[in-house]
């Protein structure tokens, strides 16, 4: 991570300044709660001895490592009918890409595939899902521009059902985490998949932009609380020098990063 090394960079050969290192881990997005942990452990070892650059970036391993599953759960399929993944968030964070990309994944480890264009209100989203979807070489389910996205995931379902497929998965329309209307609309779509499986869906994955730093946190927040995330998939890691808010988000709401997106191509 390159975290780790801008910090240990940052303080290499010098006296620890502890406001100038709270300001550097804030800045990094791991979150308040993390960074005051880190400097309370930190100042406890420096009680006995001068503490260096390599001090704080072991402290900080250990304290986000704690925070971290080494493991996250994988997904799998049911045993008798669709598993559903929703994926959520607002509008420019990848989100579509990161659907197709886990439609990829799925069918190259060997599972059945159907997608669903539930973000009915850009035109162009669902014709950019549909070459994705011809690329990788599964099958989706659209409506019309303006359909109801929640009409649609239940008609979905149902085709999904139908062809024994192991894995639904809905690219919802990106919307603002502030406006309640459309986080209103997320606990419809919830609600009519309900109707089919009262465990539906199975799995609701917020795709973040990994540089937006602490606006990430306060997007899961909301989602979070609207329909209930059980994972992140956080997207240009490759571009950001930070991703310290994947460990805030985890520290704070117990919600774990389960993919990461490394670049455009459909392996990453």
């Amino acid at each position: 991570m390159k975290f780790f090394k801008n910090i240990i960079d940052r303080f290499a050969g010098k006296p620890v300044d502890w406001d100038e290192l709270e300001e550097s881990l804030i800045r990094s997005d791991i979150g308040v709660p993390m960074t005051l942990r880190i400097i309370q452990r930190l100042q406890e070892r420096g009680e006995h001895s001068r503490i260096t650059a390599n001090d704080i970036g072991e402290v900080a391993r250990e304290e986000i490592g704690r925070v971290l599953p080494i493991n996250p759960p994988p997904i799998r399929p049911l045993p008798a009918h669709p598993k559903v993944i929703l994926i959520v968030g607002v509008n420019g964070t990848g989100k579509t890409t990161s659907t197709a990309k886990l439609a990829h994944f799925f069918k190259t480890n060997r599972h059945t595939v159907l997608l669903a264009a539930a973000d009915t209100f850009r035109a162009a989203a669902i014709e950019q899902l549909e070459i994705w979807a011809d690329r990788i070489g599964v099958e989706m389910i659209r409506g019309q521009y303006n359909a109801d996205p929640a009409a649609l995931c239940y008609e979905a379902y149902q085709a999904a059902d139908k062809r024994d497929i192991e894995f639904l998965i809905a690219d919802t329309a990106g919307r603002l985490h502030t406006k309640s209307n459309l986080m209103a609309e997320l606990a419809k779509l919830k609600r009519s998949l309900a109707k089919h499986d009262p465990n539906a869906p199975h799995e609701v994955l917020l795709v973040v932009d990994a540089t937006t730093g602490s606006n990430a946190l306060a997007q899961a927040k909301q989602f979070h609380e609207a329909i209930g995330l059980t994972g992140l998939i956080a997207t240009k890691l490759d571009g950001s020098g930070k991703g310290g808010v994947v460990v805030a988000i985890q520290d704070e709401l117990g919600i774990p990063t389960r993919f990461v997106g490394t670049g455009e191509k459909l392996e990453d």
